[in-house]
């Protein structure tokens, strides 16, 4: 994983997903982004970066690209991930959201093929506060200290910081991996990203309802994570998913728990690996200032 000020970073797409400020925010952050791809617009500039027709014109004209940040149409996602892929890209952050699941599932077995580390889709995309921006986050939020947040949402990711910041407490790296149903990489990823990594001391998991992540994620920390967690769970008084209206969602259900999914399964998990979790954002910098002590 290459997140430094020296990382060369294109975008593809200037779709809905990515405004001028976006761009702005990112090159004041000092990120070194250097092009877009666009097709059929090579040539000219938008929002101030020089446009080529083809990721690979890219390549040739810079040298070797660590990461692009991909904000084309959700049907269009798949092409262009994989585009970046075939020009060598290892690291790809999907802002897009409502990518089309077969897609994704195209997509993680190619990036798995050729270790590619993909956030997204449905994402802000990555802060190293002080160092590197890409996406979307708005780094107003941030400030450089040792607490790594990961998460699912995209508004409670900066929220999140906010509560931090005014704290006193500053942060290593924020990851959204994203909020589409297939996303590319997991809690367990980005937590073995973080316990390897020397800056950060604690990690805050953002979780939410659907799905098992956060289950698995718990279950990971109580046998691999050294170092403390924190844990936040949104929508606890959310009304109960109803299933039984998609009959696409029967095989997902079928013999397993009720509560499978649920922000009460969720917080049991991690009340089990003993895992103190807030029951509002403002309550994260408090356990975490514990934890650390």
């Amino acid at each position: 994983m290459n997140l430094t000020p020296d990382s060369k970073v294109i975008i593809q797409g200037f779709g809905e997903f990515i405004s001028a400020t976006h761009v702005g925010q990112m090159i004041a952050y000092g990120t070194n982004l250097i092009a877009g791809v666009n097709p059929g617009c090579g040539g000219q500039k938008i929002y101030g970066l020089p446009v080529f027709d083809l990721v690979e014109e890219v390549v040739d004209r810079y040298g070797v690209i660590d990461t692009t940040i991909i904000c084309v149409h959700p049907y269009e996602v798949l092409d262009a991930a994989l585009e970046a892929i075939a020009s060598g890209i290892h690291q790809i952050m999907i802002i897009s959201p409502g990518v089309p699941p077969s897609d994704m599932v195209r997509l993680l077995r190619k990036a798995e093929a050729t270790e590619t580390l993909v956030v997204g889709p449905n994402s802000p995309g990555i802060i190293v506060p002080g160092r590197i921006l890409l996406g979307t986050q708005p780094s107003e939020f941030y400030t450089p200290g040792q607490v790594g947040i990961l998460s699912r949402s995209t508004t409670l990711t900066y929220e999140v910081a906010r509560e931090l910041t005014t704290a006193g407490l500053g942060q290593s790296i924020s990851v959204s991996i994203g909020s589409d149903a297939i996303v590319g990489s997991s809690f367990i990823q980005w937590l073995q990203i973080f316990d390897e990594d020397d800056s950060t001391e604690a990690i805050v998991l953002v979780g939410q309802p659907g799905g098992g992540r956060e289950e698995a994620a718990a279950r990971y920390i109580a046998e691999a994570i050294d170092k403390p967690v924190v844990a936040y769970i949104a929508g606890t008084h959310a009304p109960p998913a109803r299933h039984w209206r998609q009959t696409g969602t029967l095989a997902a259900v079928i013999g397993r728990h009720p509560d499978f999914g649920t922000a009460k399964s969720k917080l049991a998990a991690f009340s089990q690996v003993k895992v103190p979790v807030a029951e509002r954002p403002s309550m994260i910098p408090e356990l975490v200032k514990k934890v650390i002590k």
